[in-house]
């Protein structure tokens, strides 16, 4: 818990935690107040570097675009064509203000909806914790030889903060996310698996305002969430991080690198 924190009150904690915009992927409001473990793999550094070798890549499920602007700036060349899909429309606009000055066009698109876009449009598809990987309309998108590269959150992911507010969920929830599912699902969809790894990573929430922002802004948390529904848990697990100290809890991460067969003008190891 930052000192600040220490000093004020549970409505004073309440309040900021539901009033902090959620707009987009940016976490840095969370630095003092929780912490995760990073990959090892380095994402977005990683994602830089494949951008430098595109042709024409697509970003799925952006956000705010803040992984994308990363990797743009941070990397050696860049794509002759890159778009970014984003499907929640204040997410969408934040996107649009962000990406638009780095020449990338950003369309609006649901998650459940197919890719507004022709097939074998891309050789590079990337995303960072699309909500669901909609295996055919990737390969559908790809060119032959194209590499789908993208970071996936795993089973379990924080299920103990979960699991503290929805009580024990049940095995098919729990595993919905599982690498093994979605490289399966991948190769029916034609895609080929060249590496997959994945990683347990230690998350620390250290004041309840940052709980109640996070699980505002990962809304597939505990659906439904409201400070109001859940005040007596909110409260109970105020005086437990202030009694014991930060409520921990474990995210889970995979790293996707995927190629669909046949050699098109841009395949890619």
């Amino acid at each position: 818990m930052t000192d600040e924190a220490a000093h004020r009150t549970f409505d004073d904690l309440i309040a900021e935690g539901a009033s902090v915009p959620t707009e987009g992927w940016d976490f840095s409001w969370f630095e003092g107040r929780a912490s995760e473990a990073r990959p090892s793999w380095g994402y977005a550094k990683a994602m830089a570097g494949r951008l430098a070798g595109a042709g024409a890549a697509l970003d799925i499920q952006t956000g705010g675009g803040e992984v994308l602007d990363f990797a743009l700036a941070n990397a050696p060349g860049r794509p002759r064509l890159a778009v970014a899909t984003e499907g929640w429309p204040p997410n969408l606009a934040k996107a649009t203000a962000l990406l638009r000055p780095r020449g990338v066009a950003v369309v609006a698109s649901p998650e459940d909806a197919p890719l507004p876009f022709a097939d074998g449009a891309f050789d590079l598809v990337v995303s960072r914790h699309p909500v669901e990987a909609r295996w055919e309309e990737i390969a559908r998108v790809l060119e032959p030889g194209g590499v789908y590269f993208a970071q996936h959150v795993g089973p379990g992911s924080v299920y103990e903060l979960v699991e503290y507010f929805l009580g024990a969920q049940p095995d098919e929830r729990r595993d919905a996310r599982h690498p093994d599912r979605e490289r399966r699902a991948a190769e029916a969809a034609g895609l080929e698996i060249v590496e997959l790894r994945a990683e347990r990573l230690r998350v620390e929430f250290h004041d309840i305002a940052a709980v109640v922002h996070f699980l505002r802004k990962v809304i597939w948390m505990v659906p439904g969430f409201t400070v109001e529904a859940y005040l007596p848990r909110l409260r109970a697990l105020h005086e437990r991080i202030e009694s014991e100290g930060a409520f921990v809890a474990h995210s889970t991460r995979h790293l996707f690198h995927a190629r669909k067969g046949g050699a098109g003008r841009a395949s890619r190891p």
